[in-house]
């Protein structure tokens, strides 16, 4: 049974008074109980379709060119970030009951127990004072259960869930993927998985539509699909993948495979043990612990603290790349930017070619801040949107008076815009005029104005795609061998990190409770934890 088709649809989208073709003869269908993944790179057409699909897209800047929707089902829709998806001053209960009354029109009291229900059949601790609590009191997998407790409230045929993992650890993402599934049985509901990790979408998905430039380039069984792939697209995304039983020197892109490269399809492997042997020391972290205060919810009541590091010890050896992974909470931010003396630790000692940064002040700071630099998650809110690129790039090598004349700036800029694979004409642009992948690239680019010998790359490719993650991926390798430089790499995913790194350090609960070679730790976990967080991960066994 047919419970949504398209046919032949096609969109297209005004901007600046102009309408573009954004959809092109899409023709699919969901039937009853089945799981329909959607995958593609950004850009690629799968929101648009899912919000086309939900009548969320204004008339007034689309307009159907040709084809029908068909569908006459209750829809609901989970959104990719719940941080930014829900209301940040009311309480989570409350936007959870207002849904509910909207669109049932039952009673506030009848729908404020509904809503500790759904609280329960989302597993979330505590339903009763999870209701009570802002969203911003919630870790993200607990607002994602609450945006999946909302879209539920109305018993939803067809639930559409728009990369509803994508920025969670390894261990939650999966713990979201079962939900799912338990609630799509319990209910017999369809659902439309949007996602660019073809992994997770081979763990829950029976069949998948692959999207290109707003068109669908192949569809069918999974399993079909992912072990015998026809269009070259979908190709290149599988063969983009990193993958934890194998390190090829260079990941293959996007560009390589849909040129038919079977060259570059094919790296040889790196045999590299990760061995460090006569490696000089480049920081030495000597027992560092970092308490946060947790906000008092009495005015009397007894201060108490969250420990995020607790007695770290560890050496990070020049030419390395020291992997950090751990659930979401365990310290590896912390950690990053500790060492950065971004956060200032409560105790214990960093020492960086045998100085403790801790006892450095004012221009010695300052002067230290050029060799070590961080690369953050989301360089769209880490890009300052007001400066063009090249004022970005231009802008730390005159505070730290790199250069003697703008002219050299300049000149250095458009060299290290050429380097992580851009031109002298992004110059003038800004920083919302480029991909995701660009914008990543350009805050890899502004790292490296002060010839830095340390970089903190904190989940820098995590909401990248697979294809744009390979090419940065790949940058950053490039840049580790051409600069000399060391890379403490901080990831919530494992295969990533262990294809970067020499060695991998396993954080839980503000602690190193595993550090090993990289091929080490995969092969031989010493921990039930590192044991769980590989077993998590989502793979494509057929």
């Amino acid at each position: 049974m047919k419970l949504l088709e398209l046919n032949n649809f096609s969109l297209e989208l005004k901007q600046d008074e102009n309408w573009n073709p954004i959809l092109s003869s899409l023709s699919f269908s969901v039937d009853k109980g089945e799981t329909v993944g959607v995958v593609g790179e950004s850009g690629s057409g799968k929101s648009v379709t899912a919000l086309s699909i939900m009548h969320l897209i204004s008339e007034k800047i689309s307009k159907i060119t040709q084809g029908n929707i068909i569908c006459n089902h209750k829809l609901a829709m989970i959104f990719q970030e719940p941080m930014t998806s829900l209301n940040p001053v009311i309480k989570c209960g409350k936007q959870v009951t207002e849904a509910i009354v909207l669109h049932t029109r039952i009673s506030k009291q009848a729908a404020h127990q509904k809503a500790i229900k759904l609280f329960e059949n989302v597993q979330l601790p505590e339903p009763e004072k999870t209701f009570q609590k802002y969203p911003h009191e919630l870790s993200g997998g607990q607002k994602q259960r609450v945006m999946i407790a909302m879209a539920m409230s109305c018993n939803p045929d067809i639930l559409i869930a728009d990369e509803p993992t994508t920025a969670l650890d390894v261990t939650v993402q999966k713990s979201i993927l079962e939900l799912l599934k338990q609630l799509q049985a319990k209910n017999g509901m369809s659902i439309i998985f949007i996602s660019h990790d073809l992994g997770v979408v081979a763990q829950i998905a029976q069949r998948v539509i692959v999207m290109r430039k707003g068109e669908i380039v192949e569809q069918g069984e999974v399993k079909t699909i992912f072990k015998n792939p026809q269009h070259p697209y979908t190709k290149s995304l599988l063969a983009c993948r990193t993958k934890l039983d194998e390190k090829p020197d260079r990941l293959p892109t996007l560009e390589d495979a849909v040129s038919g490269d079977e060259a570059a399809l094919q790296m040889p492997l790196n045999d590299e043990n990760g061995s460090l042997a006569g490696s000089k020391s480049l920081f030495q972290i000597e027992n560092l612990s970092k308490c946060y205060p947790i906000r008092k919810r009495k005015l009397f009541e007894q201060q108490v603290y969250f420990q995020a590091l607790e007695n770290i010890n560890l050496t990070i050896y020049e030419g390395e790349t020291l992997g950090l992974v751990g659930e979401s909470g365990c310290g590896k931010t912390t950690l990053g930017r500790t060492l950065l003396r971004l956060i200032e630790p409560d105790f214990g000692a960093i020492h960086y070619k045998e100085v403790n940064l801790r006892t450095l002040t004012g221009t010695a700071l300052r002067k230290l801040r050029q060799e070590i630099q961080i690369v953050l998650q989301d360089p769209y809110s880490s890009l300052n949107q007001r400066l063009t690129v090249g004022q970005i790039l231009i802008e730390p090598m005159t505070v730290h008076r790199i250069l003697k004349t703008d002219k050299e700036r300049r000149n250095r800029a458009i060299d290290l815009l050429e380097r992580v694979g851009l031109n002298e004409l992004h110059m003038h642009r800004y920083p919302h005029e480029f991909s995701g992948g660009q914008r990543q690239r350009i805050a890899i680019a502004r790292a490296l104005t002060v010839n830095p010998k340390f970089i903190v790359c904190d989940e820098s490719v995590s909401a990248l795609d697979v294809s744009v993650q390979a090419q940065v991926l790949n940058l950053l390798n490039d840049l580790k061998q051409e600069l000399h430089l060391t890379y403490l790499f901080i990831s919530h995913d494992l295969s990533v990190v262990k294809y970067m790194s020499d060695r991998i350090a396993v954080m839980q609960h503000g602690k190193i409770v595993e550090l090993n070679n990289a091929e080490a730790i995969y092969r031989n976990p010493q921990t039930e934890y590192t044991k769980n967080l590989i077993e998590s991960i989502p793979k494509i066994t057929f």
